[in-house]
């Protein structure tokens, strides 16, 4: 088999991409340091442990599987980190994905999938974003994404690193087999908090502001499933590998979800949510212009557009209670 290398393949992302991989075909390699992400969820391919900046660790990686491209998710992704300690993220996010550009090129690997953000397009409330949209990140995460995509530019320009970037928001939802599934400690994503409040394994779910221009005052955000995101860097993977020219997409839902407001009707449960300050969520509504291209139309494969936006929530929890509050305990040996 094809091996791929995949950065951050012991995280939540980053192992759902592996499962997607392995059933495409491919093998992939994990690299990871498992500051973030678990042994137990690499189940799909080999682990190598490892720091993106430890350029000779990654030689003898590159040396060993010799990997036809790869999917980069490896990085820190906590705003609040970030602004609170910017050197750690403009270190391991972008002196760690210099030093893995290097190590490709090196190797003669010269395919990658970056997993960017939509971070890196700032504070555009109420805007519809496209990937024509102007830049302007307002924190070091999105700042350091940004830099990353203009270093693979530059290597392209000078190496021949050809590349696809996607830009998404938040992801959502679990393995449909529940293999694999989503687990922070701490835990700071809605879903799995939303799920925790409403089975009782926290005292409630907290909303950062309840008075925005919304039709029910809770902020408007952007969700892809975790399914479809990487069925989506899988398709991007065979882009690159069909000799197609490097791209930046969007990974976008259609339309925005709103707040965790909409939590009872789709999880069940009478836990009300709290309310909290606004804070950072200065923004009422941020989410992905529409963008539906598939094979043989010359483009990138996207998620499929929902039937309705209540499904799509629904779909983005429906298995995530049986990983939340079940399958994580014995697969991680964890306790709550």
């Amino acid at each position: 088999m094809t091996h791929v290398l995949v950065t951050g393949g012991a995280g939540y992302i980053g192992s759902h991409a592996c499962k997607a991989l392995r059933a495409a075909g491919y093998t992939p390699v994990t690299y990871d340091n498992l500051s973030t992400g678990w042994a137990d969820a690499v189940q799909f391919g080999p682990l190598e442990r490892g720091e993106l900046t430890d350029r000779a660790r990654l030689d003898q990686v590159f040396e060993t599987y010799r990997p036809r491209a790869i999917l980069h998710f490896a990085a820190l992704s906590q705003v609040g980190e970030s602004m609170r300690d910017p050197g750690l993220y403009w270190h391991n996010n972008v002196a760690g994905s210099l030093s893995l550009m290097q190590a490709a090129v090196a190797a003669g690997c010269r395919d990658i999938v970056f997993s960017s953000t939509c971070a890196t397009y700032g504070d555009q409330d109420n805007v519809v974003l496209d990937e024509a949209c102007a830049q302007a990140p307002i924190n070091a995460y999105g700042a350091s994404k940004r830099a990353i995509e203009d270093m693979l530019r530059d290597f392209e320009a000078a190496h021949g690193l050809r590349h696809v970037i996607f830009r998404y928001f938040n992801v959502a939802g679990a393995d449909p087999e529940a293999e694999i599934g989503e687990y922070h400690r701490p835990e700071t994503h809605l879903i799995p908090l939303m799920l925790e409040a409403t089975c009782g394994k926290r005292e409630a779910l907290t909303i950062f502001g309840t008075d925005y221009d919304t039709p029910d005052g809770t902020c408007i955000r952007d969700y892809v499933h975790v399914t479809d995101l990487v069925a989506a860097h899988v398709r991007g993977l065979e882009w690159l590998l069909e000799g197609q020219g490097s791209r930046v997409f969007n990974l976008d839902h259609r339309h925005g979800l709103f707040g965790a407001r909409g939590h009872r009707p789709v999880c069940g449960g009478d836990q009300p949510p709290g309310a909290g300050d606004r804070g950072a969520a200065a923004c009422g509504r941020l989410h992905a212009a529409r963008l539906r291209l598939h094979p043989g139309r010359g483009g990138a494969w996207l998620a499929p557009c929902p039937l309705d936006a209540g499904a799509d929530d629904r779909r983005c929890v429906a298995v995530a209670p049986d990983w939340t509050l079940q399958s994580v305990k014995p697969i991680l040996n964890l306790e709550f």
